[in-house]
């Protein structure tokens, strides 16, 4: 049974939440944060301006906080959000994750072991089986917390634990680039600590056709491009980057092939297919942003 947050409690927690456009998932998204503890917990939806209503989630949710920023962005809402909230503990998800039942609870008890958490992302599927090519691909290799964290560096903000006076005393996040990215590698870069919790667990949906998968993988070259450089040395070593993209494709397939999230051959072909086209892609859009500056 979930505890709802009340005002007379000084916050120790506060749950951001930046949103645009997706009333129906962040419905789903605050219901299932309704069944963790919200004892001391402030909640804020921080809305960038959406054209599609949210009379009828507020409504249900009397209790979440909802506040619009107009510069477009999940940076600019998620600075917003903590703007907006007191509590020295900040937990930032987004609006179409799912959160566990007990992913507050779990995020206390882990909160003194570094200065930056970030979590486990499980994939879902929104529609029936079997999955076609976007949706294998994304259930292989979406959202790999762990390896960003322990290998790369750096953090997802869809599920992530961090402090107030860890915000405060590198900035904010920065729009037009992998925002959280740079926030958590910016933060170790100051020497701030980062590390992955397997039991600190959100659930995201897969993609569900080529052209979100593509839309998705177009934001994030062009913000990875912003973030390793742009001048003339930058420039080659990207444009070096794209040129072995249909290599690392190759690399890749063995983990398709042995991988036990695909129940079928026909899903691991799909996503082979998907990996193969969508490394290809990246290939191109890298080489026009090392020639040109954009994709």
């Amino acid at each position: 049974m979930s505890t709802v947050p009340t005002t007379d409690v000084t916050p120790v927690d506060a749950v951001i939440i930046p949103h645009y456009n997706d009333p129906a998932r962040l419905e789903r998204c605050l219901r299932a944060l309704g069944e963790n503890d919200l004892t001391a917990t402030e909640i804020v939806v921080v809305d960038n301006n959406s054209p599609a209503s949210l009379d009828d989630v507020q409504q249900a949710f009397p209790e979440v906080r909802f506040v619009v920023e107009a510069q477009k962005g999940a940076a600019h809402a998620r600075n917003r959000g903590v703007a907006e909230t007191t509590a020295p503990r900040l937990f930032f998800i987004d609006a179409d994750c799912v959160p566990a039942s007990d992913w507050l609870k779990v995020g206390r008890q882990i909160a003194d072991r570094a200065d930056l958490i970030g979590g486990r992302v499980d994939v879902f599927d929104e529609t029936p089986p079997p999955r076609n090519g976007a949706e294998a691909f994304e259930a292989v290799f979406a959202f790999n917390f762990r390896r960003y964290i322990e290998v790369q560096g750096f953090s997802g903000a869809g599920n992530l634990l961090t402090r107030r006076d860890v915000f405060d005393a590198i900035g904010g996040f920065i729009n037009g680039v992998s925002e959280d990215r740079e926030w958590t590698m910016r933060a170790v870069a100051h020497g701030y600590s980062l590390i992955y919790e397997d039991g600190f667990r959100v659930s995201h949906p897969s993609r569900q056709d080529w052209a979100a998968l593509r839309a998705k993988w177009r934001r994030t070259t062009q913000e990875a491009y912003q973030l390793h450089g742009t001048s003339a040395a930058g420039r080659l070593r990207w444009a070096l980057r794209g040129l072995a993209m249909p290599a690392s494709a190759v690399v890749h397939t063995p983990k398709v092939i042995s991988s036990d999230k695909l129940t079928s051959t026909g899903e691991v072909l799909r996503a082979i297919s998907t990996l193969f086209r969508l490394r290809c892609q990246r290939m191109v859009w890298m080489l026009r942003q090392a020639i040109g500056g954009t994709i």
